[in-house]
């Protein structure tokens, strides 16, 4: 019998959706990143129904009243999401695997964007592209997302996104908006730094690491443990309360170079954890985004 993903699609979408419209009530914020880019077109008078994380404080200063920025519209944005499904996305110590928590955030913010009229195409991927779909409009694209990200036969194999990244460059539209990178990224490093400077130079793109709790520690386990590398089915007999110094230091490095090498490309992200709901990480995330200035941008070429 075929083993089904642990995914509830429906909850996910209900629980972003209420959680944003009761953090930003007039549907404002999460449009200005998921649903209506828009170009900036001046300030205009704060009045009470904005939100205060519209005010623009520098301009308010100089003006010596509070402003807000105004924005173009831009009508019928193209968003892309790629999926990490490779074999180290097949992980986990929590309720759900890193790829079931990772199918259901995607399919949340795909649903977002959706019902605002805009579109969604997603590459789902291991070292090569396993599912592919160009950005289209309405529910259908989003069951056929849902469908893809639910295949259980679609996961495995060994995780390449700088090699489907390379292949992928030249044939995404250049009027897509967002391009929303989905992974733990465990198997990034300076080598990969080339190729997503080349990406954040075309596109803008939004890095949402999804980890679990034994991705960055051991258990606290004192007898031996034979763990297996998925890739070449090495096996190793080690103790988890021994390892576990080295292993955290070796975890944080490598999470911390991630890190350094999106600031350097210019790329945001979005840091979550397996144990923990990610709504109100996103809805925070969309937040800051919006205070810092980086919202949806019209490119221009």
């Amino acid at each position: 019998m075929e083993r089904k993903l642990n995914l509830d699609i429906a909850g996910a979408v209900s629980e972003l959706e209420i959680l944003l419209k009761r953090v930003f009530p007039r549907n404002i914020m999460y449009q200005l990143l998921l649903g209506r880019g828009l170009e900036f077109d001046g300030f205009r008078d704060y009045n009470q129904t904005d939100d205060a994380v519209l005010i623009d404080w520098k301009a308010s200063v100089r003006g010596n009243k509070l402003l807000v920025r105004k924005y173009i519209e831009e009508k019928d944005l193209k968003f892309m999401f790629i999926v990490d499904i490779s074999d180290n996305m097949i992980f986990g110590s929590t309720e759900k695997l890193k790829c079931e928590y990772a199918a259901e955030l995607s399919a949340a913010v795909a649903h977002l964007i959706l019902i605002n009229g805009d579109r969604v195409g997603f590459v789902l991927h291991n070292d090569e592209v396993v599912s592919r779909r160009f950005p289209e409009l309405g529910n259908r694209q989003f069951d056929i997302f849902v469908y893809e990200l639910s295949k259980v036969l679609n996961y495995g194999g060994v995780s390449d996104l700088n090699k489907v990244l390379n292949g992928l460059i030249e044939s995404i539209n250049r009027d897509t908006s967002i391009i929303f990178l989905i992974s733990d990224f465990v198997r990034v490093d300076e080598s990969y730094t080339k190729t997503l400077e080349a990406l954040s130079n075309l596109f803008e793109c939004v890095a949402i690491i999804v980890r679990d709790p034994l991705d960055k520690t051991l258990p606290s386990i004192d007898k031996e443990v034979v763990i297996e590398n998925p890739e070449t089915k090495e096996k190793l007999l080690i103790n988890p309360k021994v390892a576990k110094a080295i292993y955290e230091r070796n975890a944080f490095q490598q999470l911390s170079l991630v890190k350094k090498i999106f600031r350097n490309c210019n790329i945001d992200f979005l840091e979550l954890s397996t144990d923990k709901p990610f709504s109100g990480e996103f809805a925070t995330f969309l937040r800051e985004r919006i205070k810092s200035g980086r919202i949806v941008r019209k490119n221009v070429y």
